[in-house]
């Protein structure tokens, strides 16, 4: 072992820091000696009824002992713990109180600091200023507070000597901080640890988070992906007959406005799920939103309730299949729709789905099959959602998901819908045609878990 091995706990910043943390379990202790003291005095008065102070201390042990089982002083003992000790805890997980196994283990925690700090402060008080004052004397400092004191084992040493013991239980003190210091840092996440419980919550809720942003971003994926590949295909063909037909031109730019307001609305959406709602923002969300609808500033008697920001814009169904078609057809791609069955009194959750799965196979034709016809098929049997999708291939081929040779995002997008809804999805090629089918449950347990 290096000296500077040996040497790095006397200069360290985190041993201090943890001899803080120490300390504080001395500070906690010090009215626990308090009443030990009190309740000794009264042991050996003969005037004090040996009953009432046998219920005193009862009464106190009870009051004493509570605390080191109650949460509270678990999440207190947590936040020193981290910031002391430099131990990676989580916060105890809201809504989920502590079990019987985890309240022990914290109170042990907190009996195990208590009974440590109350050491290195005893030895502060009682060591360490006798360790100063004999390096002092040597120095010349206050020789005159030692000389002819008694000392008892120490009586008669010499100065030097003295000096010298006063260094060593300096730096003994030092390396019992650190090491106290470091065996708490190595105890604390098995006493403060999460309990079996706290983990499942925590992991409970990191999926939830993480299911929230994969639905927010297939949102943002067929709704804003669907509108940019209309608009460009649009585009494209009002600059390629604008001279020619001036009115296929006018048409395709006014397209191209709806499109692009139909993606603002949808945009909107998402980001007011995500956008967080707090008391600064509220008012100006309610101005925005007034704004936008044409009215003026401050809420309406349409407007939201205060204190609930805009409106969200209402997510698209099956109900709207005739403008999406429309607009897909408005890029000069040939649909063919088939419906077989009412789409009115699905689900909502699979009338959302639905639609959704639909636009990015829409998107997907439109992207890759050079503007194939497309024949688009909804059957609704009995308790049953069918979706297919059916494209002739760009040139006999078939084409990657991103059309340049890497995977694309939309396919494993409407393969989450399916799976959420419960339901099964084939994507793929069938000869010379590229073809999707989708079959969606229509169980109120299936939408239930998307309404």
């Amino acid at each position: 072992m290096s000296i500077r091995a040996v040497l790095t706990p006397l200069v360290s910043g985190s041993t201090y820091r943890r001899g803080v943390f120490l300390l504080l379990g001395g500070v906690l202790l010090l009215p626990y000696l308090l009443l030990a003291s009190v309740f000794g005095q009264m042991l050996v008065r003969a005037d004090v009824p040996r009953s009432l102070v046998g219920l005193l201390m009862a009464v106190a042990a009870v009051i004493g002992t509570v605390p080191l089982f109650l949460g509270g002083a678990r999440a207190l003992e947590i936040t020193a713990a981290r910031s002391l000790l430099g131990v990676d805890l989580p916060d105890p997980a809201p809504g989920h109180p502590p079990d019987r196994e985890t309240r022990l283990r914290a109170a042990l925690w907190i009996a195990t600091h208590l009974a440590a700090g109350g050491l290195v402060m005893f030895g502060l008080i009682s060591a360490l200023p006798m360790a100063l004052v004999f390096v002092a004397q040597q120095l010349g400092l206050g020789a005159d507070v030692v000389a002819g004191q008694p000392l008892g084992p120490l009586t008669g040493y010499a100065p030097g000597r003295l000096a010298l013991l006063g260094v060593l239980v300096l730096v003994a003190m030092a390396y019992a901080v650190a090491g106290l210091g470091a065996l708490a840092r190595l105890m604390a996440p098995v006493l403060l640890g999460p309990s079996q419980t706290e983990r499942i919550a925590a992991l409970e809720a990191r999926a939830g988070r993480l299911a929230e942003r994969n639905r927010l971003a297939r949102e943002l994926h067929d709704s804003v992906g669907h509108a940019l590949t209309v608009a460009t295909l649009q585009a494209g063909a009002a600059r390629e007959l604008l001279d020619r037909d001036p009115e296929f031109a006018r048409r395709a730019l006014t397209a191209i406005e709806e499109t692009g307001r139909a993606a603002m609305d949808d945009l909107d959406h998402v980001l007011g799920l995500l956008r967080e709602r707090d008391p600064e923002n509220t008012a100006q969300d309610r101005d925005d939103a007034a704004r936008r609808s044409g009215g003026g500033v401050g809420p309406g008697p349409d407007d939201v309730p205060p204190g609930a920001g805009p409106r969200p814009a209402p997510q698209r169904t099956l109900a709207d299949l005739d403008r999406l078609v429309a607009d897909t057809r408005a890029t000069g791609m040939p649909v063919a729709v088939e419906v077989n069955g009412p789409l009115d009194g699905l689900p909502a959750a699979v009338s959302r789905e639905g639609y959704r799965i639909v636009q990015e196979g829409l998107t997907n034709a439109a992207r890759h099959a050079g503007g194939a016809p497309v024949t688009l098929r909804l059957d609704v049997p009995e308790g049953i959602l069918e979706i297919e999708l059916v494209n002739a291939l760009a040139g006999g081929r078939a084409v990657t998901r991103s059309g340049r040779g890497r995977g694309g995002r939309g396919l494993p997008g409407m393969r989450e819908r399916v799976t959420l809804l419960g339901g099964s999805m084939s994507a793929g090629p069938d000869g010379t045609t590229w073809r999707v089918a989708v079959r969606l449950p229509l169980s109120d347990a299936a939408g239930g878990r998307r309404s």
